[in-house]
């Protein structure tokens, strides 16, 4: 009889692991608890997630659009070939997502970190980036077109072969130490610039109308020919 009560003591007591203590069939809320959840392949556009714990949620190939996901924590998340394009992502936390040919095109994610998050060939096209951190990301033919970039953090992020044409910032936007091989920066006043050196400014492909930080070249190189993998 006592062993039995202390089996049922210590069942009571064990911590629930993440997915058995997440919501995982709850309909989407703010602060939800969707972390470590299957959310593949669905169609969930305008959803209100403000403040939700989705970390490590699989997202993938799963339409978001026009949803938001204001504070929330998608740390670690899967948003690969996933859809949050016009959606509101202000202070959330992106850190080390997968999100390989995300759509986050017209979005707004001010304030955002997308710190060592893996978005090749991820959609910003036309998004507010003001004051958001891609530190050590991995952003290989991601695109910016358009895209508003004042006070945005590249610290040692991968940009090889991005695009940047149109994009906008009235303030100084962080490249230290960032791969900017054959990133496309052609158009853009770079003067206030931070962190960019003469061998960055040599491998990119910038034009005649690329304004460089002062003591830095333009390269014999440029205009670049146009990239044939676009797609």
């Amino acid at each position: 009889m006592c062993g039995a009560v202390l089996t049922v003591f210590a069942a009571l007591t064990i911590p629930t692991t993440r997915s058995q203590a997440a919501s995982c069939r709850s309909d989407a809320s703010a602060e939800i608890d969707w972390s470590g959840c299957n959310k593949r392949l669905l169609m969930l556009g305008g959803s209100i997630m403000d403040g939700a714990d989705l970390r490590g949620t699989d997202f993938t190939f799963t339409d978001l659009r026009g949803s938001s996901f204001k504070k929330a924590n998608l740390e670690k998340a899967k948003l690969i070939r996933t859809s949050l394009a016009s959606s509101q992502l202000q202070g959330g936390n992106f850190v080390k997502v997968e999100a390989y040919r995300g759509d986050f095109s017209d979005s707004d994610a001010e304030n955002a970190k997308f710190n060592n998050a893996e978005m090749q060939r991820a959609s910003f096209k036309n998004a507010k980036l003001t004051g958001t951190d891609f530190t050590k990301a991995e952003l290989g033919r991601a695109d910016f077109e358009g895209a508003t970039l004042t006070g945005a953090k590249f610290t040692m992020a991968n940009l090889s072969r991005s695009r940047f044409e149109g994009a906008k910032f009235t303030g100084p936007i962080d490249f230290e130490n960032a791969f900017l091989l054959l990133a496309r920066i052609e158009g853009l006043d770079l003067s206030s610039a931070t962190g960019l050196e003469q061998k960055q400014v040599d491998i990119a492909c910038g034009d005649a109308k690329t304004k460089l930080p002062q003591g830095l070249t333009t390269p014999a190189t440029w205009p670049c020919p146009e990239d044939p993998d676009e797609d």
